[in-house]
């Protein structure tokens, strides 16, 4: 038998707000404590105008905020994982530095993923 978690007892609708506020509160926590993600975070703002100002198709519009959406979602596991490194312990590991590595290569890899498409949507729209 599981150990019972109280975090998990909601049902129905009740669960499905509770779930829209923890996300809120992850978003709220991201922005005060993460420098990254709010730089990240106006990159996406910014962006964001940038692609609904250009005069490209729905679709191009759709990839490069999507691209910069998923550089969000990426620092937000990162810090998640980050968080729960520390949580574990403050000690120095070659398994925690690992786990917090890896991490900040998938942030670096969203980026570099970012950049591409960037390039090539305003690669083809400008040349």
């Amino acid at each position: 038998m599981q150990p019972v978690n109280e975090f998990k007892s909601k049902s129905g609708l009740k669960r499905i707000f509770s779930a829209f506020f923890y996300s809120l509160d992850g978003l709220k926590a991201a922005w005060r404590h993460e420098h990254a993600f709010r730089q990240e975070l106006g990159l996406f703002v910014v962006g964001t105008v940038i692609a609904l100002l250009l005069r490209i198709s729905a679709f191009e519009k759709l990839v490069l905020i999507g691209v910069l959406l998923l550089v969000l979602i990426v620092e937000l596991i990162n810090s998640a994982i980050e968080a729960v490194v520390d949580r574990i312990s403050l000690d120095r590991h070659p398994l925690s530095k690992n786990a917090k590595d890896f991490g900040s290569a998938a942030v670096l890899l969203t980026c570099i993923l970012a950049f591409a498409a960037w390039a090539v949507v305003l690669f083809n729209r400008f040349y």
